[in-house]
């Protein structure tokens, strides 16, 4: 089979698109047919060798799959071989930018059935980010309202439409290039951050502050005064400490996705709904995806990218 693999970290040079030996599930597992992978930024780190994921090489990235299942371990009832599904694999281990890629049975759930199979790939763990950092930690109800610092991107989109769909009053932030599409997804406030002060934009405490874009350290604490005594603070950006205000009783939690199977089949009945809409900005084949990490390597990736094995 073909797969894209690195070697050894370093910059996008070393990823290769070579043939691989197919690999056999092992009890507990089972081997997909891949439709689709999604590319994330944790792809482009771990690659870099800077993300302290402990992968063994050499590493099939892809950690977002969406497939047929192809065959069956031992000791796997729940799962039949045609089935379609969805899965966030384990980071350290082979993803889905392969033709077949082997994934513990536990870790996949049933595909959407209302979109395309390969377009599904687009959904777990940035979907499961949205909803980790919204109810797990950020304990957001009904009748609260939310602010969403950086919500053009995909995570702030199901974010949105998550807290929406939550009975939650959402102010969000977007430029001119993605106001539309927040305002579609559910937003009740949205705040041009490029040309309006926040601080004085938002004249009521909000009970969870949300932030998914890179933000400077003092301007991150500065917003922490938006939120009520008691609120929550959340984020995605791993690489600066979450602020809080132990005074006011502001609690901080930075956001490390975690699989979960349950989430994961309630976020597909969402999509079945017509209740969460799957992002896909650009589809490519598997031999593209060096020249994707060159282009990642460069800047953020606009949109959500999905890997064809073609």
């Amino acid at each position: 089979m073909k797969a894209v693999r690195f070697h050894e970290v370093g910059g996008p040079e070393v990823l290769r698109y070579e043939a691989v030996e197919q690999p056999t599930p092992g009890a507990g597992e089972v081997r997909i047919r891949v439709a689709a992978s999604a590319f994330n930024a944790a792809d482009n780190g771990m690659r870099a060798g800077f993300l302290p994921i402990p992968v063994v090489l050499p590493h099939v990235p892809g950690y977002d799959v969406s497939g047929t299942i192809d065959a069956l371990g031992e000791n796997v009832s729940d799962l039949q071989v045609g089935d379609a599904v969805i899965g966030f694999l384990p980071m350290e281990r082979d993803g889905g930018a392969a033709q077949y890629t082997i994934v513990p049975a536990d870790r996949l759930v049933a595909a959407p059935t209302t979109i395309p199979l390969a377009d599904a790939a687009a959904l777990p763990s940035v979907a499961l980010t949205a909803w980790q950092a919204l109810f797990d930690d950020g304990a957001l109800q009904a009748g609260q309202r939310v602010f969403i610092n950086g919500a053009g991107g995909v995570v702030g989109k199901y974010a949105i439409a998550l807290a929406k769909r939550a009975g939650a009053y959402v102010v969000a932030t977007a430029t001119s290039l993605s106001r539309e599409a927040v305002q579609a997804a559910g937003a009740d406030d949205i705040i041009d951050y490029t040309t309006t002060n926040l601080l004085t934009a938002i004249d009521q405490p909000v009970d969870v502050l949300l932030n998914l874009a890179p933000i400077d350290p003092a301007q991150f604490t500065a917003l922490v005064t938006l939120v009520r005594d008691g609120g929550k603070v959340v984020s995605t950006t791993a690489f600066m400490a979450t602020p809080s205000d132990d005074a006011r009783g502001v609690t901080a939690a930075t956001v490390f996705v975690q699989p979960n199977r349950k989430r994961l089949t309630e976020l597909v009945t969402l999509v079945d709904k017509g209740e969460l809409r799957v992002e896909v900005t650009r589809r490519i084949p598997l031999t593209e995806l060096p020249a994707l990490h060159a282009e990642a390597a460069n800047g953020r990736i606009p949109g959500k990218v999905i890997v064809l094995p073609i």
